[in-house]
């Protein structure tokens, strides 16, 4: 859900950069500008499931909300570890809230994000998320969410026909083929893309906040299903964008389009638009499937299943 699709100088409709991010059932802020917790309160974010906030870069439009959510979340009486991933700096802006605020009731887990490329810097059972570096005037870093390949579903109506043991459903699950001998001792193999089936297919979001366009970033994030990417200017702009390292919303739709994603949603819009609707045509020239982000939209992506799953 996006909660602030503002750049730097928020309008009367439009909050510094914050967005959630739910993954099965957990739930994850991604820059957390002004007024973040505000637009937590108003759409319904609930609180006591955030456990986990990424931080893209220590400008303060991305990061001045965490005072104001960090004391809300300590008189609400959060007793659970909060963990912050961000780039270096973050440990001193932390250390001013205590130091005039008081400490908070519960740990807060600073892990600082630094790589210069792709990096897995946190991992659950079911998602892994990588930090990348972007293009931006201080460190700033994009993150990857990718689902974990799910274990294979064994169908339901093989197991008694081929009589399987709780030993060769295990193997299935794996991914590995049935090995078996014949009364005559010839060897048979139960294929397991006969016998099981993958349950979906992993989803992939990629964030890509403040950045100038460059290279390696669409092959960084290939394949994402989903892609937010900053597009601060229209075309017109362009040197304006290169000067203060920034984006056009032709230089995120043609990242979306090199990096074969789905869809593309734009976000971090300069305050001098009103109407957005000359950033969203141009970028919908160069790839269709292009989206505003707007406080409170909700961008969905579908479960791909497989087609044996309706077996």
């Amino acid at each position: 859900m996006t909660l602030g699709s503002a750049s730097a100088r928020p309008t009367s409709s439009r909050f510094p950069s914050a967005h959630s991010l739910t993954v099965g059932g957990r739930l994850f802020l991604i820059d957390c500008g002004e007024g973040c917790q505000m637009q937590m309160a108003r759409f319904k974010v609930p609180f006591s499931r955030l456990d986990n906030i990424f931080i893209s870069h220590l400008h303060g439009d991305h990061v001045f909300g965490l005072f104001g959510l960090i004391s809300t979340l300590d008189m609400t009486g959060r007793l659970s570890p909060l963990h912050i991933y961000a780039p270096a700096g973050m440990d001193g802006l932390l250390k001013t809230i205590s130091d005039y605020f008081g400490q908070v009731k519960f740990e807060v887990v600073l892990h600082t994000v630094k790589c210069s490329e792709p990096t897995l810097v946190a991992e659950f059972k079911n998602l892994e998320i990588y930090a990348f570096p972007l293009r931006h005037r201080i460190e700033t870093y994009g993150y990857l969410f990718k689902e974990k390949e799910p274990q294979m579903n064994v169908l339901k109506s093989a197991i008694p026909e081929y009589k399987l043991t709780l030993e060769e459903i295990a193997m299935l699950k794996r991914g590995e083929d049935v090995l078996r001998k014949s009364a005559d001792g010839k060897e048979v193999v139960l294929k397991c893309e006969d016998l099981a089936y993958k349950p979906f297919e992993p989803r992939c979001f990629a964030y890509c906040s403040d950045t100038a366009p460059f290279p390696k970033l669409p092959e960084w994030i290939k394949g994402a299903d989903l892609i937010y990417h900053e597009a601060t200017y229209a075309s017109d702009l362009r040197a304006l964008s290169r000067t203060t390292a920034h984006s056009t919303s032709q230089d995120a739709a043609k990242t979306a389009l090199a990096a074969g994603a789905k869809t593309l949603v734009l976000g971090h819009f300069s305050s001098r638009y009103r109407s957005l609707d000359l950033l969203l045509d141009e970028a919908r020239q160069i790839f269709p499937e292009s989206y505003l982000a707007e406080e409170g939209m909700i961008f969905d992506v579908p479960e791909k299943t497989s087609p044996k799953k309706l077996l």
